[in-house]
């Protein structure tokens, strides 16, 4: 039997392609992350509905980017990210 130290998880990735990809359970991991890091999720839910789906996507990406990674194959997404 051997025992080892698990691997730290540096990042989280969410499949935007599968349920966790719904702006609303995006908007319910802000709640999430912003109770872990003392920032105010309400602002950022706001800033998110404040766009269509690729503003929820980018607004995400800039509170949380530094630590989750945004997965997909959809080819509209990969698109709209890869002119930024």
């Amino acid at each position: 039997m051997a025992i080892v130290k698990k691997n730290k998880k540096d990042k989280i990735y969410i499949d935007l392609d599968g349920p966790d990809g719904n702006a609303f359970q995006l908007m319910k991991y802000v709640s999430e992350f912003s109770k872990s890091f003392g920032v105010d999720g309400n602002k950022i839910i706001n800033q998110m509905k404040s766009g269509d789906y690729y503003n929820l996507l980018r607004i995400f990406d800039l509170h949380f980017g530094h630590f989750v990674t945004l997965q997909t194959e959809n080819p509209e997404i990969l698109d709209a990210f890869k002119k930024e």
